[in-house]
């Protein structure tokens, strides 16, 4: 808590956080772009701080470790200017939390950062940044984009999307009696069964759909003569060849 990561986020990306002097400013994952250069960019996500005990519950950052899941890469932030724990101990539990809440998140690439460089109380043996004055920043940033590409470019290839599209069901024609047919097909039902036939524009509709469906090709096909009696379901009509 309070190590500067909204303030970071900020300077970094598009995001605009609550930045506060006072643990637990946020309340929820922040979410930013960073653009490298005008054709390549990263998300970077600022989550909650988390205290020691954090993988059993406590403080607020437990509630969101499962956002840390779907990270390629690590950032984690040790406040340099922190009056309670020195930078090997900050590591020490943070790390501690991470992998007791999901062992395989420590053998993920992760960046160890100090910040708040311009205010620093501790010596630091490692990159360090200072999200007010700027300075480290774009090191950081850069070490930050190269591990992100790294993991992108280990990811195994996608394998292929396979598209399923229903083929047509189309319309059959069953001869019944002499002089008498039907039609079945989901299409055709449905377009006689959804609608008011007692209604000439229903009536027309429905018309339009079952030429459109080729029922009436269909028929002349199976050999039905003009006045033969055609079913659909429920619904009967008299056969007239389409001219």
């Amino acid at each position: 808590p309070n190590a500067g990561k909204s303030t970071l986020i900020a300077a970094i990306s598009n995001a605009r956080p609550k930045v506060a002097d006072y643990p637990f400013t946020t309340l929820h994952p922040n979410l930013g772009v960073v653009r490298v250069d005008t054709e390549q960019s990263f998300v970077v996500a600022d989550i909650p701080g988390l205290i020691e005990g954090a993988a059993e519950g406590r403080g607020l950052g437990h509630t969101f470790l499962r956002h840390v899941e779907r990270a390629r890469v690590l950032c984690v932030l040790i406040d340099l200017a922190s009056s309670e724990h020195d930078p090997a101990t900050q590591e020490r539990i943070l790390l501690h939390e991470l992998g007791s809440y999901r062992p395989e998140l420590l053998q993920r690439e992760r960046l160890i950062v100090g910040s708040k460089a311009d205010v620093a109380l501790h010596d630091f043996d490692g990159l360090r940044l200072s999200a007010v004055t700027g300075a480290g920043v774009p090191t950081v940033v850069g070490r930050l984009f190269d591990l992100v590409a790294a993991a992108r470019a280990s990811e195994p290839e996608p394998d292929a999307f396979v598209i399923l599209r229903p083929v047509p069901e189309g319309v059959r024609v069953v001869r019944e009696a002499e002089h008498q047919w039907r039609i079945t097909g989901r299409d055709a039902e449905r377009a006689v069964a959804l609608n008011d036939l007692t209604n000439p524009a229903a009536l027309a509709f429905v018309d339009d759909r079952l030429r459109r469906l080729g029922v009436g090709k269909s028929l002349a096909r199976a050999g039905a003569a003009p006045g033969d009696v055609v079913w659909i379901g429920a619904f009967s009509f008299d056969y007239e060849p389409d001219e």
